[in-house]
């Protein structure tokens, strides 16, 4: 069976096909800069080995980025051979599972455009766009909320007066459940078992979260995807009297949330960028407030890190995924020297290694296995969708 995953940005999409249930990548393309004239569509048939990089493509919308990648497809796989076109999409009142997007579903993913507009409105306007250009595909929706539906209610739900969660559906979403739910499986696939895991996705978006025996168990991320750990823009927990008192002092209900959303986290405390690469750089050049913008970032992980370890009853896997989690040395040691009470210890020529796929990077004296795991949400859509229409 053929399927084809999309991932879908604000700006941005991107395409795996995928041969299912043998997981086989049969082609991969990415569109950036979508809705401008400068677009930058990149293609890989993984067939032959084939690939190309087109710049200043004129990309009005994604109707025409999906055009872009359906006329390369062509040499791979028929339009009418797709049975399937999974997304990894974010929120949906009442629907936290894997769902077929029908009418009903995409209405629920409108009633929560509040909570998740920068996710929620490039999905429905893609997934639209699908409908058009892939009438026989069925559509499959893999809820970012899905992975944690797992999590009990004492720690899914808030101290707000009860008729909120029962009216409006007030509670812990949590996110990211493609990249924490592929952790699990390839925890299980190398070692049997996922154990006590404290999950870290750390990249432009953070989450952690905590898993027990492959099941999601807490999460960093709340009701919206505004909370946890600060993020490259966003700035994650906060008191919400903050949001009043900001009204109170003259500013607008537009300008907070856009400070909130754009211009808080690594970008707000550092003052320099919301890539934390260049935070770096400037802390080691003497800035103060980029050495504290990854002083906060470190401090945040091992603060909820630590308090899952505890309710894990201990911990067996600490596992970073996502590009900083991937590729930041600096990131994975501080953190795991702020754990250290629990047993981390890291191999340090094991930590400063490139990326070369799963490796464990802890010693063998380490009462904590430290893993990097690169992310692959795209294959957790896959599963998920494949299980759902046709496993």
């Amino acid at each position: 069976m053929k399927l084809l995953v999309s991932n879908v940005g604000s700006t941005s999409l991107k395409f795996k096909l995928y041969d299912m249930p043998e997981e086989r990548v049969l082609c991969a393309a990415k569109v950036e800069r979508v809705g401008s004239r400068e677009a930058i569509y990149s293609w890989d048939n993984l067939l032959t080995g084939g690939s190309h990089r087109a710049e200043g493509q004129d990309v009005p919308g994604y109707t025409e980025g999906i055009r872009l990648f359906l006329e390369d497809m062509s040499a791979v796989a028929r339009v009418d051979e797709i049975a399937a076109v999974g997304f990894k999409t974010v929120l949906a009142r009442g629907f936290y599972g894997v769902h077929e997007l029908t009418d009903e579903v995409l209405e629920a993913m409108r009633a929560y455009l509040v909570v998740a507009p920068a996710h929620n409105g490039p999905y429905l306007e893609a997934i639209g766009r699908f409908r058009e250009l892939m009438p026989a595909a069925r559509l499959v929706g893999v809820f970012e909320t899905a992975f944690h539906r797992t999590i009990p209610p004492e720690r899914a739900l808030y101290g707000v007066p009860y008729e909120w969660y029962e009216d409006y559906g007030v509670k812990r979403m949590g996110y990211h459940g493609a990249s924490h739910s592929y952790v699990a499986e390839t925890l299980a696939a190398l070692f049997g078992s996922s154990g006590r895991t404290v999950s870290c996705h750390l990249g432009g978006s953070c989450s952690l979260c905590a898993i027990d025996g492959g099941k999601s168990v807490d999460t960093s991320f709340g009701f919206s995807l505004q909370t946890g750990v600060m993020h490259a823009n966003r700035t994650g927990d906060l008191d919400p009297y903050v949001l009043p008192y900001l009204l109170h002092m003259g500013l607008s209900l537009e300008e907070i949330l856009d400070g909130l959303a754009k211009r808080g986290g690594l970008l707000g405390v550092s003052g320099v960028s919301n890539d934390l690469r260049k935070v770096q750089e400037a802390a080691a050049a003497g800035s103060a407030r980029a050495k504290l913008a990854v002083d906060m970032f470190v401090n945040q992980i091992v603060k909820y890190a630590g308090a899952f370890a505890a309710e894990l009853g201990g911990l067996d896997n600490l596992v970073f995924t996502g590009g900083i989690g991937e590729n930041s040395a600096e990131v994975r040691e501080r953190v795991c020297a702020g754990l250290a009470v629990f047993g981390t210890e890291l191999d340090s020529a094991a930590n400063a290694a490139g990326p070369s796929g799963a490796r464990v990077i802890s010693t063998d004296a380490s009462r904590v296995r430290v893993l990097v795991i690169p992310a692959n949400e795209e294959l957790g859509v896959a599963r998920r969708s494949y299980e759902l229409i046709g496993g």
